[in-house]
């Protein structure tokens, strides 16, 4: 910006530079290139430490499977479930915080039973057991779902799917990572109703 003078014995006007000044666009330059290769050189570290650290999927597995109680009327399923639950972790330099998880029973896609865990913490190179008893208390079946869980109970057997959601935390170090959204998923798991046959144990697909 400039401002126009003239001087009255009506010489022609001249320009005076403004004392105001913007900053200089070579220094706006050079704060964002240093700001940028600050946040590049980080990447940078934090991706070398992954690489180095190689981490490994985690491993679930249902290692036992038994139900109680389990009763089908008038298309309305009461019954108890209960699973043990291992969670493996391999990585040696990688822990873990479970924030939340979610257990989900389903037959022929439909949701028969729920129940949640409480949040707990897996060190490193570590396989945690937990216990998870799902609840079906007068579930609505549809009516073609229903025939068919009355005919594998006439065989003393169900096949049934469970899936775990939950939100984790990695930690390496003293770096903790964001949320991610676990998502296990079980599928036919063979649960004896009254035999003492024993389970076989059922390996998970793992989604992170």
């Amino acid at each position: 910006m400039v401002r126009h003078t003239g001087v009255a014995n009506g010489t022609l006007p001249t320009t005076v530079p403004d004392v105001h000044k913007q900053p200089r666009p070579k220094l706006r330059r050079c704060i964002a290139i240093t700001l940028l290769t600050i946040i590049a050189l980080l990447g940078l570290a934090v991706l070398i430490s992954w690489l180095a650290v190689r981490p490994r999927r985690l491993v679930y597995t249902i290692e036992d499977a038994k139900v109680k109680n389990f009763n089908l009327h008038n298309n309305h399923l009461n019954s108890t479930f209960d699973f043990t639950i291992k969670a493996y972790n391999p990585n040696d330099k990688v822990s873990l915080y479970y924030d939340s998880i979610e257990v989900i029973v389903s037959y022929d896609d439909e949701t028969i039973a729920f129940d949640v865990v409480e949040p707990f913490y897996q060190p490193s190179s570590n396989a945690t057991k937990f216990e998870v008893k799902p609840v079906a208390k007068s579930v609505s079946l549809l009516g073609s779902v229903a025939k068919d869980l009355k005919l594998e109970k006439s065989s003393g057997k169900v096949e049934i799917d469970v899936r775990l959601k939950a939100k984790i935390r990695f930690k390496l170090g003293i770096c903790k990572s964001s949320h991610y959204n676990l998502r296990v998923s079980c599928s036919a798991v063979v649960v004896h109703l009254y035999s003492s046959k024993s389970f076989d144990r059922t390996s998970c697909d793992v989604d992170t």
